[in-house]
């Protein structure tokens, strides 16, 4: 598997004539390699090039965490003394156009630069991008037990398994994060809890709020499931329970979001821009006067980060294609009072889109 995911970056980098290609800490290197770095002061990079073999270059003392695949990488352990930059410096060579990952730390691309001044850098994103955001059957196996596994979940909260009422946003975020874990995953991502008029906050922190009767409770939550090859694959799902008996003004604003993103999910079909899935829902939420309240993108795509390419905001013009997988997530905020946001996860097959969450999409009430 990375053996062919490099031999995708080589293509990619030929066709944009870039000599070389540099990942450390973030996603693209346990994609590539199986190896999470830890984000320390330490370097830790991979050196791709375009012909040969590539070489991580990684501190002594993180090596023993490396599952070696020496038909793919090798391994080059730099002791305290050493400077790892002339390690770099020394695999690059003549290299002069080389793609250096987005979350490289800018002390070390500083560095690089200082030694290298006429290095032409791009960033890899261009060529990594493109490679993950379609996925495997593989990685759509993957993405779909970390999807299942949040469901159960969300089941569990519209069920009233998770107990709400007199309970603080942080205890529910911390009992979504437990369960996360106990689900399967290895990693907690984020557990958002918003408790009525929080719920108008689309990031909100969960605090000390008391959940109340009558009012809504917004939870969107995920994690990271990490496979034997060391790569982890992301959950994302949000579902709004109300605790007590909803008013009609606010069923109305469910009934039309909800309404929207089952448009939206239809519309994720090859072929489609990623502009047009976010205008369909944006349309029809606008035309009952609440477009102004739909304040971010409909969705991002999710693999081995919670949000990667595609995109689907206004702008991307490019069209989704089988193998995509992205978030489909409209939401309606009234500030000051309540707010509510629905979202699947979205595969787009050559036979339609496929939701990975199935969980009801109803607004749960819990009277």
């Amino acid at each position: 598997m990375f053996a062919e995911r490099l031999a995708n970056a080589r293509s990619v980098m030929e066709e944009r004539r870039v000599d070389a290609l540099l990942l450390s800490v973030g996603a693209d290197l346990p994609y590539f390699t199986g190896y999470e770095a830890m984000a320390l002061e330490r370097l830790t990079m991979l050196v791709v090039p375009k012909e040969g073999q590539a070489k991580l270059i990684v501190p002594a003392l993180e090596a023993p965490r490396v599952t070696e695949h020496p038909d793919i990488f090798s391994i080059r352990a730099w002791t305290e003394s050493e400077d790892p930059i002339d390690l770099v410096v020394n695999e690059l060579g003549a290299a002069r156009s080389v793609a250096i990952g987005d979350t490289t730390w800018t002390r070390f691309t500083i560095e690089l630069l200082n030694q290298i001044p006429n290095l032409n850098l791009h960033r890899a994103n261009s060529i990594t991008s493109p490679i993950r955001s379609i996925k495997s059957p593989y990685e759509l196996e993957r993405l779909q037990r970390a999807a299942s596994a949040v469901d159960r979940i969300a089941d569990r909260l519209q069920n009233g398994e998770i107990e709400l009422i007199g309970k603080s946003e942080s205890q529910v975020s911390k009992e979504l994060g437990n369960q996360i874990l106990e689900e399967g995953h290895h990693r907690i991502n984020f557990a958002i809890v918003a408790a009525g008029e929080n719920a108008a906050s689309p990031h909100h922190e969960p605090g000390s709020r008391i959940i109340q009767k009558n009012e809504i409770v917004l939870c969107d939550f995920g994690g990271t499931w990490i496979g034997e090859d060391g790569v982890g694959y992301c959950s994302d799902i949000t579902r709004c329970v109300w605790t007590g008996n909803p008013p009609e003004e606010f069923l109305h604003l469910y009934n039309i979001l909800q309404y929207a993103q089952s448009e939206q999910v239809k519309a994720a079909n090859p072929g489609t821009p990623a502009e047009q899935i976010d205008r369909i829902g944006r349309n029809i939420i606008s035309e009952e006067g609440y477009g102004p309240y739909f304040i971010h993108r409909t969705g991002h795509g999710i693999g081995v980060e919670a949000h990667e390419d595609p995109y689907i905001v206004e702008g991307n013009t490019t069209p989704v294609t089988s193998g995509n997988v992205f978030s489909i997530e409209p939401g309606i905020y009234i500030p000051g009072e309540w707010g509510a946001r629905l979202e699947d996860i979205v595969a787009v097959t050559e036979h339609g889109p496929n939701s990975l969450n199935t969980v009801n999409h109803n607004l749960a009430i819990l009277s």
